[in-house]
């Protein structure tokens, strides 16, 4: 007996993954996506300094090897995990993302060019300025207050903060981006 729709969630997601490979392809026919090909393909254009900032940054997040390429199997990775992961592995990588210097702190500023350049890149209103929002966040999960973020404060802090863990995945919907795919 076979479900009802004809297709399991293996073939679904073997079929997803075919689009996404025909779709990398035809943007990226040498198989290894450049930081040019990469603002192109997501559609990122005129984008301020801090904005092509971060998207540096998030670009350097998919290059695993740190090749200065993405590669298919990145680039799956890197979707799988922002479209489908837990929220454990998706807070991992924010923290990862959001951790500009590697220092293994996010401080102050880090946040606030982030959510600046998050905002920017997304053109999306919002009641709160990037300042106060970044300072309603230290305010909350910076338990030692020593205005850095370690990696508990924030795993615990956004995971235990509903708005602050809605908030976040909000800012980084990339429905557009499976749109694109899906086309």
């Amino acid at each position: 007996m076979g479900n009802a729709s004809g297709t399991t969630l293996e073939e679904m997601s073997a079929c997803e993954s075919h689009q996404w490979y025909r779709k990398y392809m035809t943007e990226c026919p040498s198989g290894l996506l450049t930081y040019y090909e990469f603002k192109k393909f997501f559609g990122l254009k005129n984008l301020s300094e801090s904005s092509d900032a971060y998207a540096m940054t998030m670009f350097t997040t998919f290059d695993m090897n740190q090749d200065g390429y993405i590669d298919f199997m990145e680039y799956i990775a890197a979707l799988s995990l922002v479209l489908k992961g837990e929220v454990q592995q998706k807070l991992r990588w924010y923290f990862k993302l959001y951790d500009v210097d590697g220092s293994g702190c996010i401080d102050r500023d880090e946040l606030l060019f982030i959510i600046k350049s998050i905002r920017a890149i997304n053109g999306a209103h919002n009641d709160m300025s990037a300042e106060e929002f970044t300072n309603m966040v230290f305010d909350k999960i910076d338990i030692n207050g020593d205005g850095k973020l370690s990696y508990e404060e924030f795993m615990e802090g956004i995971q235990s903060d509903e708005m602050l863990l809605r908030t976040l995945t909000e800012s980084l919907d990339l429905t557009h981006i499976v749109q694109r795919l899906n086309s």
